[in-house]
């Protein structure tokens, strides 16, 4: 015999009980040490088990337990175990073999150790479909009362895991949760101001549209029950005509014969109501009505929830859309099409954003990120870094200064948050495009031939992270800003695309491994939709997001499409455009690996030399001897001579000086004059403009 304080020895596994298998109920022994669970044959039965199917463990249920089932029958076992207690219960659904759903319930036995530790759980299976009849009361009786007292576990325990209206509404229309209580058709209504709105209506198709809202001061039984917060039961067809007689021609064509409007009630106040009808006849008992009102209890606190849900998720999702630009602005020379889609799921938003900023002189920056985490928080904090973002972009900051100086403010907002972000500086004269990435997914491109790839744009670190650059000050130590720029072209007809990983993501991915190979399917998916999608940008953009819509997972998505206007020429035809920026190291050089690679297209590669130092003295002078943005291009004159043209705001003019042998300086317009075939200066408005031209001999079959 056990001493006192100590939980009785019992060998493991625990010996099933002949009466309890007679009557479909299994045992099952949960070692929680290990880990390990044995189910008797008539547990196995009851689940319609095998035993070489069964691992041995709770895992292994799951051939027949759905997922959230089992995880809300663990969390049921967990909370027992926390609070200290002997016992605990429950039904769930469960998967025959051959798919028909059942309904299973679970009764467990803790015990624990003299300290009050639990070691081991020790219960029973059992069919809740074949519960034995209580001694000493009818059968039939007795078996009604358990299957109401069933149903209402069952649906209570079902509408828990309900997270919006539409979840409670389709729980009561379901057929499953409260068709066996016997009522042949489920009214839902919810108090909207000082109408009740009928929102759900199921199995016997009672609905009119003449009374989907009615007001709370009618005499209906739903507004009596809203009015008094009680119960109103009715026992036959003639309490119906004669308490209702505004009802009662929608009542008369039907098979009904009593009924009951129950409140819902929820911290005090009504918030809708339940009407069930019914083909019997005859009042309902004592213990049918308290059953019900613990079903309608049950359904208030699920609607309420649900309730405060949406209009949460609603506040979060309309703050979200407030932050986003209200309008995209037209720009000359390029189609822009963005499109924008909430994940719809409970009040969790993300900090997706897009963002088209038209900077003059035929450019225009296009952006797209994405916050990380998906709240309230991650909104607000979208917003401000779009609207930072697109200042430091207007004042004139080059796209890497703006990026290191976006990801310092981020830093400096004290979140805890980090952002991906993508920007691209399009000139749409000549097609070139500056690109810059913060963690963020490759942009695609498809080509006018309706080629597709990814662009391979060099990245930094997402914003908000520590970096070299801790000032934002767009100068780091030794690798320059962070955030490298990539230089693509853009020919007329090309589509740059730019979306967040909402437009890839694919559900089912359990892990960081998992994650990255759907995303690399969901790439594939979007690359093979890119390629085959209709040529119109708004149509292109409507199918990407249907692709979302048939498989995407349960993120915001963003998407932004830029098209380049005009008519298709040859690769290298110009002209070419760059700026220079005044501290912008990367200019310069990004501007003569241009140059050179353009005088190779045009035939006059032996004299790249040339060109190239003739082009980079007259840039040195334009940012040494001003302080304004300038600008070098270079076309193909139609006298066949490449021009090369650089402007800047001031409208002091060069003069060419003799410098002596130990001069620094002085030298560069004498280079110029000296390489050229001919150079000069033309006035500009409020600045100048400084060219020289090369002759390009003819090569004949080049």
């Amino acid at each position: 015999m056990a001493e006192r304080g100590e939980s009785p020895r019992v060998d493991w596994p625990a010996q099933p009980d002949t009466s309890l298998a007679l009557n479909r109920m299994g045992t099952f022994d949960w070692d929680l040490d290990s880990g390990q669970m044995h189910l008797d044959s008539t547990a196995l039965e009851v689940l319609d088990l095998r035993r070489e199917e069964f691992s041995g463990t709770p895992a292994g249920l799951g051939a027949r337990v759905a997922p959230g089932e089992q995880a809300r029958v663990d969390a049921r076992a967990a909370q027992a175990l926390e609070d200290g207690r002997s016992h605990y219960g429950a039904y769930f659904r469960s998967r025959r073999r051959d798919g028909s759903p059942a309904w299973t319930h679970i009764q467990g036995s803790i015990l624990r150790d003299p300290h009050g530790r639990p070691y081991r759980v020790i219960g029973i299976l059992r069919d809740a479909a074949h519960d034995p009849c209580e001694p000493g009361a009818g059968g039939e009786q007795a078996e009604g009362r358990r299957r109401m007292t069933g149903v209402v576990e069952r649906t209570t325990a079902i509408l828990g895991h309900a997270r919006t209206v539409n979840d409670v509404t389709e729980t009561l229309k379901d057929p499953e949760a409260l068709g066996h209580l016997g009522a042949v058709s489920v009214m839902l209504g919810i108090v909207d101001g000082g109408r009740i709105h009928l929102v759900a209506e199921g199995q016997l198709g009672s609905y009119v549209p003449e009374i989907e809202y009615t007001r709370i001061d009618a005499q209906f039984p739903m507004s009596e029950a809203v009015r008094s917060m009680q119960p109103v039961f009715l026992a036959s067809r003639e309490e119906f005509q004669r308490r209702y007689p505004q009802l009662w021609p929608y009542i008369e064509p039907l098979a009904v014969r009593s009924g009951v409007y129950l409140p819902l009630i929820a911290q005090g106040r009504t918030i809708g109501a339940l009407g069930l009808l019914y083909t019997r006849d005859g009042d309902f008992t004592a213990e049918e009505r308290n059953l019900l009102v613990a079903l309608g209890s049950g359904i208030a606190q699920s609607l309420q929830r649900a309730i405060l849900f949406e209009q949460e998720h609603d506040l979060a999702e309309g703050l979200q859309r407030a932050m986003l630009p209200r309008r995209i602005p037209e720009v000359a020379g390029a189609l822009i099409a963005v499109r924008y889609r909430a994940a719809r799921v409970g009040r969790d938003i993300g900090g997706d954003w897009y963002d088209v900023i038209p900077l003059g002189e035929g450019r225009v920056g296009v952006m797209i990120g994405d916050v990380e985490g998906h709240d309230t928080d991650a909104a607000a904090v979208m917003g401000q870094l779009r609207i930072v973002l697109r200042a430091y972009i207007s004042e004139g900051h080059t796209p890497g200064t703006a990026m290191a100086r976006a990801s310092a403010f981020l830093r400096e907002l004290e979140t805890e948050r980090f952002a991906t972000c993508t920007y691209a500086d399009i000139d749409l004269t000549t097609g070139m495009a500056q690109l810059v990435r913060a963690g963020h997914l490759d942009p695609v491109v498809r080509r006018g031939d309706g080629s597709c790839h990814r662009l391979q744009v060099a990245g930094g670190l997402p914003l908000g992270l520590p970096s070299s650059d801790p000032h934002g000050t767009g100068v780091g130590t030794g690798t320059g800003n962070g955030y490298p720029v990539t230089s693509v072209e853009l020919h007329p007809g090309d589509t740059l695309l730019l979306c967040t990983d909402g437009l890839i993501e694919r559900p089912g991915a359990a892990g960081d491994a998992a994650a990255a190979v759907d995303g690399e399917t969901g790439m594939r998916e979007l690359m093979d939709a890119v390629h085959a999608g209709p040529v119109d940008v708004e149509e292109l953009a409507d199918v990407l997001c249907d692709l979302v819509g048939d498989a995407g997972g349960g993120d915001d998505m963003a998407l932004l499409l830029l098209r380049r206007r005009g008519v298709a020429t040859p690769r290298g035809g110009g002209p070419l455009r760059q700026r220079l920026l005044p501290g912008d190291p990367d200019a310069p050089a990004m501007a003569r690996h241009l140059i050179r690679a353009a005088v190779a297209a045009w035939g006059a590669w032996d004299q790249a030399d040339e060109i190239e130092l003739a082009a980079d003295e007259l840039m040195t002078n334009a940012l040494v001897h001003t302080d304004g943005v300038g600008h070098v291009s270079m076309r193909l004159t139609p006298e066949g001579r490449i021009r090369i043209e650089v402007e800047d705001t001031s409208s002091a003019l060069p003069r060419r000086r003799e410098a002596d042998d130990w001069a620094v300086s002085g030298r560069g317009l004498m280079l110029v004059d000296r390489l050229a075939d001919s150079w000069g200066v033309e006035p500009r408005g409020g600045g100048k403009c400084v060219w020289c031209e090369f002759a390009v001999p003819e090569r004949g079959g080049t």
